[in-house]
């Protein structure tokens, strides 16, 4: 390879180092969406003692295993994108109101402590809500308000220390997706507030949180999104493969993603927050709308890494995360439109496209460690990870998506599930062998990530 070559791979879509008081911030964030992923792991061993024999006895809770469920589920999934969210903006922020930032960072720290112990101060009534499923306890709820005043705070410093788009430059670009994604979160917490005043009275339990967080969590996929595909552009530059996309094309699509989200107040002033309209409208944003960016970028992606298969020595890893991100996003998004009703393949449609993002999340966390101040990841167990932890959600979801096929609903575990027929027994049978494959990579992720952020022996 030229050395002008080497240059302009490597420049296309990424951004310099930021100061070190930038580099702590964003270190912070990290740090708070390691610490959700080990909780949550802790938590999946409590969901499996719960409905193990003997141990489920000595467990003094009721319906234990939803309650451990409930907490999983918000300390991996809500606690950890929105805290790579915070790494993610904070390293491409001024070093405007740091005491903002801290703030922020202390809110959502101190919220997650309480979400971790609030199964622990008695009886929860675990409810299974979409998006942010919750314990009916004040103690769980005063957590999750402080960890969303933390991320409240978190975007609003966003929107002013940003750093602003001077030019149509590739790392100007991955600087405005960044900021969409802030945009997009701004609209989300909004939308969470007009659906609090606007939710009928008469809804009580898990209805009432479905429709509490049905418009903000739609809205809040596409900052995830927005921010997977930032990664997918520094991930492909920096491991070697030359998009075929000028940095004024990604800037309109980055444009064109945003734009589902301009129509959400159009939605809450048409139709009743609690009404069948409005959860059916923002279900068609997301599934049309979540396209408008993905598909053109990740199809450029895919060609760029077809074109040059072998990455740069010394990036394999971030290469790994990223054909796996791609893939994993791309199935949830197929299966997306093979669902009718309410059986696992919704489930499956999720699972894919955040493991999807997980994955570039994950990907980014190895590329930016050196770059916060930490070692560089190496090894074998580094380069396998993305394969071990993608190849089991794969599994995991084709799993979940076959049996969904064959009548398996949702939100159901043990004889609720009615498995009688033998595909549906093999579905779930593959979607188990998957998700323990996946829990194995996951370990080695974060094994692998504390391994270069401890401290050097001397």
């Amino acid at each position: 390879m030229l050395p002008n070559e080497f240059a302009m791979l490597t420049k296309q879509f990424t951004l310099p180092v930021p100061d070190e008081k930038t580099q702590r911030m964003a270190a912070g964030w990290l740090f708070l969406g390691l610490v959700a992923l080990v909780i949550g792991g802790l938590f999946t061993i409590l969901i499996v003692l719960s409905r193990t024999p003997y141990f489920q006895e000595i467990i003094p809770w009721v319906d234990f295993f939803r309650t451990a469920l409930v907490v999983h589920v918000d300390l991996t999934v809500l606690v950890w994108f929105l805290a790579f969210s915070g790494v993610l903006w904070s390293y491409n922020s001024a070093g405007k109101c740091l005491s903002c930032g801290w703030l922020a960072l202390l809110l959502a720290s101190v919220g997650t402590l309480i979400i971790t112990v609030s199964p622990f101060t008695g009886e929860s009534h675990p409810l299974m809500s979409n998006y942010v499923p919750v314990l009916q306890s004040e103690v769980f709820f005063i957590g999750l308000g402080l960890f969303g005043l933390g991320f409240g705070l978190l975007v609003l410093r966003m929107l002013m220390t940003t750093l602003a788009v001077r030019n149509d430059s590739g790392g100007d670009v991955l600087r405005f997706g960044m900021f969409v994604a802030v945009v997009a979160s701004f609209f989300s917490l909004g939308a969470l507030m007009m659906s609090y005043l606007d939710i009928d009275a008469g809804f009580k339990g898990e209805a009432y949180y479905d429709r509490l967080f049905w418009g903000s969590g739609h809205i809040l996929q596409f900052s995830h999104t927005q921010l997977m595909l930032v990664a997918w552009l520094w991930l492909a530059t920096v491991s070697g493969a030359y998009l075929r996309l000028t940095p004024r094309v990604v800037l309109i699509l980055f444009v064109l993603g945003l734009s589902p989200v301009l129509l959400v107040p159009v939605i809450y002033w048409s139709f009743d927050v609690s009404s069948g309209e409005h959860m059916f409208w923002f279900m068609q944003l997301m599934k049309y709308g979540g396209a408008l960016a993905a598909v053109p970028i990740g199809l450029a992606t895919s060609l760029a890494i077809i074109e040059r298969w072998k990455p740069i020595p010394g990036f394999e890893i971030e290469r790994s995360a990223l054909i796996f991100s791609i893939l994993l996003f791309g199935v949830g998004g197929f299966i997306g439109f093979l669902i009718s009703g309410s059986d696992v393949r919704v489930t499956a449609h999720y699972h894919g496209s955040i493991v999807g993002v997980t994955l570039a999340f994950m990907g980014m966390s190895y590329h930016l460690l050196p770059h916060l101040g930490f070692r560089k990841v190496t090894g074998r167990a580094a380069r396998w990870q993305p394969g071990i932890y993608g190849t089991g959600q794969l599994m995991h979801i084709i799993g979940l998506a076959w049996s969904g096929g064959y009548g398996v609903q949702r939100k159901t575990a043990g004889a609720e599930q009615g498995l009688e027929k033998f595909e549906q027994i093999a579905g779930m049978g593959l979607m188990g062998l998957g998700g323990l494959i996946s829990i194995i990579g996951g370990v080695i992720f974060l094994v692998v990530v504390y391994l270069a952020i401890r401290p050097e022996k001397n």
